[in-house]
């Protein structure tokens, strides 16, 4: 089957066009994206299609890439194909957002794809990655990475913008690219870091794939169709999971915290644990930093397994993963919310960074029913007060109880999570003499009577 044949039964098999529908290309000027939009020309008539090529000058080459984007664009206007260019400042978005060159180009190139897609309203986005592409990206993937999603490879669609992104030429070689160029006078620009092999992808096209294809030609339909049946299979997992994640994460938006039931789990396959792992990064993360990786996902299951009260695992960018007895909780860590101490007036009033908001004023008949209440004989503690979080040594005492107790056993007893316990707002006075965790646990000072005049404070929690 040759490659018009090989494509046209690619795109009906997989639904890729409909007729009568706005197809933007991505064009760069080489053979791979030059002989999609001829292809897509040639059929447009039968098919009603408008056709629009997209072209970006990434500005990486100078005269060059501008080069190419007036040789698409001159293409183009010989074949009555609609064009829109841009010029992407790349080399400066990569100094600014320390990007590697490629990271870097694609962010540009599809944020420019995407205002595109919706200047023209159109249903697809195709892109001339072919078979070649595919295989180098699952090796990489199987090399590299430890995921099902790396190396499954290169969707033949997704949605994106206002439509759908469509590869047509997954389905054929990037030697049957170059004769169909050759046959119909096609004749492209070539991008000279296409064959150098600092760049990852380029080592394994000119070093890795050849030696593969000499064990199996047909490589590349072999690797498409591994790559369906992962991305098949993993679609079902997904929406699986997705299930579950919409049933037992618990998500607090204002503390960008998500927390679920460990026993919420049991009833589910490892497979499907794992994806509602993933799910759970995918929530919270905006984009998935480069040091997360299996490790972390190893870690994750040593905790979730472990028989232990509390435990705490560190991702990168301040995530943290917290095993609270039989919840886990997933958080980041708040610079505002870090170790804190601060002098309290009385009268006098104090906010502390996560809005809660203590007040303190002397009277004779003060309230003592409430866990936002405290109050306290005036002549028993030595002022200024303190509010801070818990120091190493911290004991605390009350009516009842026989001598005093740490508060790490307070709370372990309240049950209270691990990354509350650092900033849990603690009063104490000038002594040091641990008063009142404020919401827990209301302690006595040394010599506490009946008799006042009294200090009353109240915690409260602000509107931001």
């Amino acid at each position: 089957m040759g490659l018009e044949a090989n494509i046209r039964s690619f795109i009906k098999k997989n639904e890729l066009l409909k007729k009568g529908a706005t197809v933007l290309v991505g064009v760069s000027g080489g053979p791979d994206s030059m002989a999609l939009l001829h292809f897509l020309w040639r059929i447009s008539g039968a098919w009603n299609l408008r056709l629009v090529a997209v072209t970006a000058d990434h500005q990486l080459r100078g005269d060059e890439s501008q080069e190419d984007l007036t040789y698409v664009k001159r293409v183009c206007a010989n074949w009555g194909i609609e064009f829109s260019g841009a010029s992407l400042d790349v080399p400066a978005h990569k100094k600014e957002e320390k990007l590697g060159t490629q990271v870097a180009a694609r962010n540009l190139r599809y944020a420019f794809f995407e205002r595109e897609m919706e200047k023209f309203q159109a249903d697809y986005l195709a892109l001339g990655h072919h078979g070649d592409d595919q295989a180098e990206t699952m090796l990489m993937g199987l090399v590299h990475s430890a995921s099902v999603q790396s190396l499954a490879g290169i969707p033949i669609m997704r949605p994106f913008a206002t439509g759908r992104i469509v590869r047509p030429l997954l389905c054929v070689t990037k030697e049957a690219i170059e004769h169909y160029c050759l046959e119909w006078g096609i004749t492209p620009r070539r991008d000279p870091s296409n064959h150098d092999d600092t760049y990852t992808r380029n080592y394994y096209r000119s070093h890795v794939l050849p030696l593969l294809k000499a064990q199996n030609s047909n490589l590349h339909r072999t690797i498409q169709h591994l790559s369906e049946s992962l991305q098949e299979d993993d679609a079902f997992l997904m929406a699986e999971a997705k299930k579950i994640f919409e049933e037992v994460a618990v998500i607090n938006e204002e503390k960008q915290s998500l927390s679920f039931s460990i026993s919420s789990l049991h009833n589910y396959s490892r497979s499907l644990q794992r994806r509602f792992f993933h799910l759970i990064l995918n929530y919270l993360y905006e984009e998935q930093p480069e040091k997360l990786s299996y490790v972390h996902e190893d870690q994750f299951f040593a905790l979730l397994t472990e028989d232990t009260g509390n435990a705490r695992l560190d991702f990168p960018q301040q995530l943290k993963v917290e095993r609270n007895y039989r919840t886990m909780l997933f958080y980041f860590v708040d610079e505002q919310l870090q170790p804190y101490h601060q002098i309290l007036d009385v009268p006098g009033e104090l906010e502390l960074p996560n809005s809660l908001c203590f007040t303190a004023y002397y009277t004779d008949s003060p309230g003592t029913k409430g866990e936002a209440i405290y109050a306290c004989r005036a002549a028993n503690v030595a002022l200024p007060l303190h509010i801070r979080t818990r120091q190493a040594g911290d004991r605390m005492r009350w009516s009842g109880l026989n001598g005093s107790k740490k508060l790490k056993d307070i709370f372990i007893d309240a049950k209270i999570p691990l990354n509350e316990r650092d900033t849990w707002p603690v009063l104490a006075d000038n002594n040091g003499n641990v008063l009142w965790l404020a919401g827990l646990k209301k302690g006595l000072p040394p010599g506490q009577t009946e008799e006042g005049p009294f200090i009353q404070l109240t915690c409260e929690k602000r509107e931001q």
